[in-house]
């Protein structure tokens, strides 16, 4: 028998956590590969997470309520039969080489990993292959080994605790008994006060990720935003005139928002370095077009489904596909891959009768652009005889960018961009 980690797989870009709600199976269940194994949480979805091995759940590594992290180990699985010492020696000394190029420690890589007793030692403690690799080409003993403070899930000792061990062997960092330690409380915000007709509710899991992700997004990147007025008349009387025999022909409500987004791919064409994301002081100019939606959830959550390659989309396609992730969003039905790739992102806030916003950028991306309430307003309009007042439908777009990468040149050509593609707009347009 062996014992193996099972890992917490990618969830989507930038997910780089989820919290466990419920394990689907216990400790002693049998788990097939592929099968669901438990039901976790992140910000932006609810969803299962499959087991990649067949095997017995022997323990649990990250309880439920707890914070499983993205390439970390959730629990151990003890599966049928030896491990394969090919296989366990192909996995190790891929790890070994990585090790070397990083740290330059020297770990021989054609000496075999012992597969006996591979996964605890006479204190039952669990270590992973290439822990027992390690110990073994550098001589650590198993009573040596027991003493090394391990950072991993239940104090499992890593390979990074390895390196660091073998680094100071000379002072070894022994584990010792927790004494006290002076608790320091952080400053306290001034108490608010409230009455005892206030109702006080406490944040659920996804308002309080949501949260986190706006203050980060805010302390991280420098917001700016620009805003133009645009005139929605002709698409408003050509989406007016075209609803009812699209719906009859194809079956889908055609809204605004598939064709906001026509106009937002076109101009990122035009303006290629809009779409694009930050990564420490390297900028990343991104060639697929993945347009991210804002969806709001009937509790009152958001959340951004991603039309990936949405330049490949005519105006029907996008129409179905808006419709497509906006319903599957509000049943709880998208798949993790429906959340990631995003590399720029649009709100469309006058559904909710807004007329303009500042809109906070979803990280790691440098620009996200609102579309406000369609109003009829009073406008001039230029006329072969000259300037005349007449109705017109207008709207507000808000584009808020960072500044960091993006400078109010680029911020603002790019929305008045999307502003002109929207109002020359062709009425004698065809849908296909």
């Amino acid at each position: 028998m062996a014992q193996i980690e099972i890992i917490m797989p990618k969830m989507g870009e930038s997910i780089m956590e989820a919290t466990v709600l419920r394990w689907l199976k216990k400790i002693g269940e049998r788990i097939e590969a592929d099968e669901y194994l438990l039901e976790v949480a992140t910000d932006k979805i609810d969803t299962e997470v499959p087991s990649s091995h067949s095997g017995i759940i022997k323990q649990y590594l990250v309880n439920e309520g707890e914070v499983a992290v993205i390439g970390k180990p959730i629990c151990i699985i003890e599966t049928e039969g030896e491990v394969s010492p090919e296989a366990a020696q192909e996995t190790i000394e891929k790890e070994i080489n990585e090790i070397q190029a990083l740290t330059g420690i020297n770990l021989d890589p054609t000496k075999p990993a012992s597969t006996e007793d591979i996964s605890v030692d006479t204190s039952n403690r669990f270590y992973s292959p290439l822990v027992m690799s390690i110990a073994n080409e550098e001589g650590i003993s198993s009573q040596e080994l027991s003493q090394i403070v391990g950072t991993g899930s239940e104090g499992r000792v890593t390979k990074h605790d390895m390196l660091a061990y073998l680094q100071n062997r000379k002072n070894p960092v022994i584990a010792q008994p927790i004494t006290s330690v002076p608790v320091v409380e952080a400053p306290k915000s001034a108490p608010i006060a409230f009455s005892g007709q206030d109702e006080i509710v406490q944040m659920d899991r996804m308002r309080k990720m949501i949260a986190d992700r706006m203050v980060d997004s805010k302390r991280i990147a420098p917001h700016v935003t620009s805003f133009v007025e645009t005139d929605m008349t002709t698409v408003s009387l050509w989406r007016e005139g075209i609803k009812n025999s699209f719906k009859k022909e194809y079956g889908e409500n055609i809204t605004y928002t598939p064709l906001l987004i026509e106009a937002v791919v076109k101009a990122i064409k035009d303006f290629p370095k809009i779409n694009a994301s930050v990564d420490g002081d390297k900028i990343i100019y991104r060639k697929n077009i993945n347009i991210g939606m804002a969806v709001a959830l009937p509790n009152g959550n958001l959340i951004v489904p991603v039309i990936h390659n949405a330049d490949s989309y005519n105006l029907i396609g996008l129409t179905k596909k808006v419709n497509d992730i906006t319903q599957r969003a509000r049943e709880n039905k998208l798949r993790p891959e429906d959340l990631e790739g995003g590399t720029y992102t649009i709100s469309n806030i006058g559904t909710f009768g807004n007329i303009m916003g500042t809109p906070i950028i979803m990280q790691p991306q440098v620009a996200i652009i609102a579309f406000g309430a369609i109003q009829k307003k009073p406008a001039v309009v230029e006329t072969p005889q000259g300037d005349m007042i007449a109705i017109r439908q207008k709207m507000f777009i808000s584009h808020s960018y960072d500044h960091r990468v993006v400078d109010g040149s680029l911020g603002g050509q790019f929305v008045k961009r999307v502003s002109d593609y929207l109002e020359g707009f062709d009425a004698k347009r065809n849908l296909i």
